[in-house]
């Protein structure tokens, strides 16, 4: 099977099967990657599959009272990474891979490195944050110290970098703020400590979430959508928030501006009427 069987069958998943536009995107993800490093037959370009068609749903936004019950169902690293997300407006992937140089308490600033898009951006540190992340930093010290003593080093660093910084793997400052409790060897046979996997605050957040009785799906992209619509509904600039967000295009910040109206609150129903 080639290139028209793989288009054939990406169609039938948008008409036949219907699924959403970013499962057909996954599923040609999938086929070049198994036709290219699998069977090291690249597939030719693949004309004429049916798009599905890309559904657009307003986001889940948590309120103030759903994230204390989220956060205070949560131990730490997982409730000190959910502030940072809420507060910042990070990704789950920029929360997790932050290193220690890249948080300034005293600016109360946070540097996000090579965002989505290669960008890198400046977000807010909540004043709320600092003494948990402080305290938190310190916590993480003796095992840091421990590391250098067994010569673990952290991921993450490119052949570049370590050229021109020969000692930044083993440097406290280019530290993962929350690294991951196991360490492994790498090609090289050398000992690494990587951040906290993405799966651990899925799964520590799916639990929070139960024991907090939400009835929302809350995952951890929750707490940028509610960072967003949070700062609009206390009048930031949109503008503003495209910046936080990383945003390219400023029509992707807009599905925020369901918000401005307050959604349901910015009307009276008539049943309130009778």
């Amino acid at each position: 099977m080639g290139a028209p069987e793989v288009g054939e069958f990406l169609s039938h998943l948008a008409i036949g099967r219907g699924v959403a536009a970013s499962t057909q995107n996954q599923a040609l993800a999938a086929l070049l990657f198994l036709y290219d490093k699998v069977l090291s037959t690249p597939l030719e370009r693949i004309e004429g599959i049916a798009p599905a068609r890309l559904s657009r749903h307003v986001p889940v936004v948590l309120s103030p009272r759903e994230l204390r019950a989220i956060m205070s169902s949560m131990r730490d690293p997982y409730r000190l990474s959910v502030a940072l997300m809420y507060g910042g407006g990070l990704r789950l992937t920029e929360c997790l891979t932050l290193r220690v140089k890249d948080v300034d308490t005293d600016r109360r600033e946070i540097v996000v490195r090579s965002g989505k898009g290669g960008k890198d951006r400046r977000v807010p540190l909540a004043e709320s944050c600092v003494p948990d992340l402080e305290a938190w930093l310190r916590h993480q010290q003796p095992r840091y110290a421990a590391d250098i003593r067994a010569d673990i080093r952290t991921t993450g660093l490119t052949a570049a970098l370590e050229r021109k910084y020969p000692g930044a793997s083993t440097e406290w400052r280019w530290r993962y703020v929350f690294p991951a409790t196991r360490t492994f060897l790498d090609r090289d046979a050398v000992q690494r400590r990587h951040h906290l996997h993405e799966s651990a605050m899925q799964r520590a957040l799916r639990d929070a979430v139960h024991r907090a009785k939400i009835a929302k799906r809350v995952t951890c992209h929750a707490f940028r959508h509610s960072f967003a619509t949070h700062l609009l509904e206390n009048g930031a600039d949109i503008r503003t928030v495209q910046e936080l967000l990383g945003h390219a295009d400023l029509r992707t910040t807009m599905i925020y501006t369901h918000v401005l109206n307050r959604g349901g609150l910015g009307v009276i129903s008539p049943a309130d009427r009778l």
